[in-house]
């Protein structure tokens, strides 16, 4: 009997006790080495969270600030977890080049609840299976029947903003947002949710509201276990506003699998319907037809692919169309040589945009790449180290949390000349080949890149370019007037005010 109590107190409280030393020990080996590198003073038990403790529009300032002073590479403490922030591409190289590197820093974790282990916060054998299954259904002709919803979406937008004409300055953020929404729910889903029609679409409220929810919870400590954040007001929304964006989600992959099971329906892009319209195929088609045929999904796992195909698909590419917007209505002699391209391959002709038309923007593209350096849409990614990795004579240890800063990595001054400057021929092939390869990332890079970068570049050119052929727009606020919000995505606290005008033809 005393031999059975001795076990059990073994199993209870030595194996447990072991884990936490252990733990501590590892704790106490990162920062030992971590707390060699520069960085702002960190108090015992809060790190450096009470100096984020600022208000909303403060916070980027205080971000860059503190990156200016300690930069190319410094630490900082978030409570008791380390972070190493990366600055300059070469560093940024080491980590994103490698395949051991690939999982997401604990920051994303705060993404879990929303979209699960999806192929944004995945990591290890999933990760690698669903990267390898998804990858296929980006291929050019599942892009070109996205393209049809691209045209539909922007053309609805297009009449809109026809309401903004010769009229007081407006701010253009929602307008995209909401043209954004529409294209990535039905590319996503095959579902429209009119979203440029339904202003008070219950859907898009609770993504504009877990969006800025996440953020406010990452940087509160406090907020951090899921125990107390569920009781608190803000957790109390979050969970709400959960409930209704899973809701969707489910309720469309059910109805979707119940149409496929009818073989006279499933989807087939080479078939045409009975007014001589291809069929459409979805992302969520892509994936169930995908889970059929190899590597099997359950419900869940297709929920998460399709709300993190949701997330990543309209708030980044709202970021970037109105940063161009901003800056071409900022600069107008780079607008007018945009519009001298579109009228070059439209000569004259009021038609539709096609596929072909796109490839041949290639000024508007070098605008959207100098957009997109200026004001990366994700302005950092964070990654865990997998093992140690020495950066700048520094050893980082296993387990740290990496900050690599997109924003300031695309501002290093030996990489761009007068890196604050709009200057669309950064992007002249003779520019890019002299640059270092790892200097401009805005859609990440190495095996861990953004899937969706051309279905992003073809929705940004089909809406940009149609804006731009019919308006001609004017910014009404100096950069130095705007508050950076270092939120899920670089935007602007009070949006982008512009002013339009027709353009005469």
């Amino acid at each position: 009997m005393d031999l059975i109590l001795s076990t059990l107190i073994s199993i209870l409280v030595i194996i447990p006790l072991y884990y936490i030393l252990k733990s501590h020990h590892n704790k106490q080996r990162i920062a030992k080495y971590i707390d060699k590198l520069p960085g702002p003073k960190a108090m015992p038990l809060f790190g450096n969270v009470l100096q984020l403790k600022v208000a909303r529009n403060k916070l980027f300032k205080v971000i860059d600030q503190r990156t200016k002073r300690y930069a190319p590479l410094f630490r900082s403490w978030v409570g008791p977890v380390p972070f190493v922030h990366i600055l300059r591409p070469e560093h940024a190289e080491i980590i994103m080049s490698s395949s051991k590197h690939i999982e997401k820093s604990l920051t994303y974790k705060f993404l879990y609840p929303w979209l699960g282990t999806g192929l944004l916060t995945s990591s290890g054998s999933k990760w690698h299976s669903h990267r390898k299954m998804i990858t296929p259904t980006f291929h050019f002709k599942i892009l070109d029947i996205f393209f049809e919803v691209m045209q539909e979406k922007v053309d609805i937008l297009i009449n809109r903003l026809k309401n903004k004409c010769e009229k007081p300055a407006f701010d253009v953020y929602p307008y995209i947002t909401l043209c954004a929404l529409d294209i990535i729910c039905e590319t996503a889903m095959g579902v429209p949710i009119d979203a440029q029609k339904d202003l008070e679409s219950e859907y898009v409220k609770a993504i504009y509201e877990i969006s800025e929810l996440t953020i406010q919870r990452t940087i509160r400590p406090w907020m951090w276990p899921v125990g107390i954040f569920k009781w608190t007001e803000m957790g109390k929304k979050y969970f709400k506003s959960l409930r209704i964006l899973h809701g969707f989600s489910r309720k469309v992959i059910r109805e979707r699998k119940e149409f496929r099971r009818n073989p006279a329906t499933i989807l087939d892009t080479e078939k045409e319907d009975d007014i001589g319209t291809k069929k459409r195929l979805a992302f969520l088609d892509l994936l169930l037809q995908a889970s059929a045929e190899g590597t099997h999904l359950t419900d869940e796992e297709i929920r998460e692919e399709v709300d993190t195909f949701m997330f990543e698909g309209h708030d980044t590419t709202t970021a970037s169309i109105c940063w161009v917007l901003y800056l071409l209505g900022s600069h107008p002699e780079h607008q007018d040589k945009v519009v001298e391209e579109l009228e070059s391959i439209y000569g004259g002709e009021n038609r539709a945009v096609t596929l072909r038309d796109l490839t041949e923007m290639k000024y508007l593209e070098r605008v959207i790449k100098e957009a997109l350096r200026l004001f990366p849409s994700v302005p950092f990614i964070g990654r865990t180290l997998n093992e140690d990795v020495v950066i700048e004579n520094y050893k980082v240890p296993k387990g740290t949390h990496l900050n690599i800063q997109l924003y300031h990595i695309h501002r290093c001054a030996d990489q761009f000349p007068n890196p604050e400057k709009f200057n669309p021929d950064n992007f002249l092939a003779e520019n890019v080949a002299k640059r270092h390869p790892y200097a401009y990332v805005p859609f990440s890079a190495g095996p861990r890149n953004c899937i969706g970068q051309k279905f992003a570049l073809m929705e940004e050119k089909t809406m940009l370019s149609q804006i731009l052929r019919y308006y001609k727009i004017e910014a009404k606020e100096k950069f130095e007037q705007m508050n950076l919000m270092n939120e899920l995505v670089l935007r602007p606290e009070n949006g982008i005010i512009l002013t339009i005008s027709e353009r005469k033809k």
